[in-house]
């Protein structure tokens, strides 16, 4: 070709990228770049766009000058798969340097917020919009709204949307609120809000919509209704056929009532084969409910559907301990090491004056470690004596009662809670937040702990929302 331009340059680049040659695709990206032609920040949001984050980052760095659409791109890409904390790190370089960002730059830095829970950061950007006076755009508005309804505020959440002109409220503002009244447990409220919704057809409920209410069901102790509104899905009344998330968030229900030969029964009815996600549910609510014949072979079939997947044997591995199964445990984890797949590490953290404070279990990298563990040992003989026994079914070893304690006692969450006794004064609500779901051991931890220190705890784990005051748990012990 005598003459190249952008057209015919993004063409070529694009085209070896869709076709999986992500290492020509560069290397022609970089005799671009030689030849003057600046279309790197479109190629840098076609690789975001397609969630391809590793060649998004080494385009992003091969830029040589980096503007606020290039610096956008790359934290939308990070905050969209959950690399929150490489997005929050790009904003506060892209700040650094003078630029100013636009609505997308806030309305995905307010998503990273929401995934690490930082509840004064994101009321930090909230203010940085209003002094710039941006226009509140639905999609910088629904970012609002997700990022106060995901850090527990879930009052001021309701407080944008209701501000909202009518007008200007989408189907995701309704989501995002009634995703928030879910993962809090409030059933009442998700019904009351998605009432609202239909009244006088104001916006169409989809997908996500009916999946927000069927989860308010579960969480709030509301079965019949969540069947009652499934029945209605399959008969045609809201306009949204249900899909495998639908199924799966019936059987997530069902089993979370105790009721697992119904969930069971309702998995073999499904027009479809389960996905593991379905089965993955229903293996969750076996490991509860301690079921352990329909939980061994919805667990051996999702280790055959999923055999990289380490959730899978943890839950099965529970399952066989709580059961004494101690043989079963430790074949599981023969087949783990020999597969080679591995466990994703849990991790708690609270904030404290701005800086986020990681634990891990049995941490021994904190700076204040060993003041934290000291006090660990203190908290735990007044829990003792206000009742709190460690629950040992949580512990995937045979070792005996004193071993298993031990283990128990380094968990996660325990750590952080302690650091934000110490770290905090007399009365503060402690906010604790986890990468996993919360054991049922740590859980009744955190009960006790409320109650001997007089302290609401706020702790948000992968499920949903604990709001623990003076011993009870929002949650009704139902996660």
């Amino acid at each position: 070709m005598p003459e190249k331009n952008v057209v015919s340059w993004t063409a070529m680049i694009s085209r070896y990228s869709q076709t999986g040659h992500s290492s020509e695709a560069l290397t022609l990206f970089a005799e671009m770049m030689r030849a003057d032609i600046y279309v790197g920040s479109s190629l840098l949001d076609m690789y975001a766009k397609a969630g391809r984050v590793e060649e998004a980052r080494e385009v992003f760095e091969c830029l040589p000058e980096r503007d606020v659409v290039s610096c956008t791109a790359i934290i939308t890409a990070y905050a969209q798969l959950g690399l929150d904390e490489e997005a929050l790190q790009v904003f506060q370089k892209l700040l650094s340097q003078g630029m100013s960002p636009n609505y997308v730059t806030y309305a995905s830095v307010l998503t990273a917020l929401s995934g690490l829970a930082l509840l004064d950061h994101g009321k930090q950007v909230h203010c940085h919009v209003l002094r710039r006076e941006l226009p509140l755009y639905a999609v910088l508005q629904n970012s609002l709204i997700d990022m106060y309804s995901k850090c527990g505020n879930l009052s001021y959440a309701r407080r944008l949307f209701d501000n909202m002109p009518e007008t200007e409220r989408t189907s995701v503002s309704w989501n995002a609120m009634l995703v928030g009244y879910s993962k809090h447990g409030l059933g009442k409220e998700v019904l009351e809000l998605f009432g609202l919704m239909r009244e006088g057809k104001r916006v169409k409920p989809d997908s996500v919509t009916l999946l927000a209410v069927l989860s308010g069901c579960s969480h709030g102790k509301m079965e019949d209704t969540g069947l009652s509104i499934f029945d209605g899905m399959i008969a045609g009344d809201y306009g949204v056929k249900p899909d495998t998330e639908h199924y799966g968030c019936i059987v997530d229900m069902l089993g979370r009532a105790g009721r697992i030969e119904e969930a069971f029964e309702f998995v073999k009815r499904m027009p479809s084969e389960p996905t593991a996600g379905v089965l993955g549910s229903l293996l969750g609510a076996c490991r509860v409910h301690v079921s352990v014949d329909i939980g061994e072979s919805v667990g051996r079939r999702l280790i055959e559907i999923e055999p990289e997947n380490a959730g899978n044997y943890v839950i099965l591995s529970n399952l066989y301990a709580s059961a004494g199964r101690w043989e079963d445990v430790n074949s599981l984890r023969a087949m783990m090491l020999r597969s080679a797949v591995t466990k994703e590490p849990g991790r708690s953290w609270i904030q404290h004056e701005q800086t986020l404070h990681y634990f891990h279990a049995n941490d021994r990298t904190h700076p204040r470690r060993e003041e934290v563990l000291a006090k660990l040992k203190e908290i735990l003989m007044k829990m003792k004596q206000a009742g709190y026994v460690p629950d040992h079914s949580c512990v995937l070893y045979d070792v005996d009662e004193e071993q298993k304690e031990r283990m128990l006692l380094g968990h996660s969450e325990k750590l952080a809670l302690t650091f934000g006794l110490i770290a905090t004064g007399d009365g503060i609500p402690i906010r604790v937040f986890k990468n996993l779901r919360i054991c049922v051991d740590c859980h009744n931890f955190a009960k006790i702990f409320s109650k001997v220190f007089e302290r609401e705890v706020s702790l948000r784990d992968k499920n949903r929302f604990h709001q623990i005051v003076g011993g009870v748990c929002s949650c009704g012990d139902y996660w």
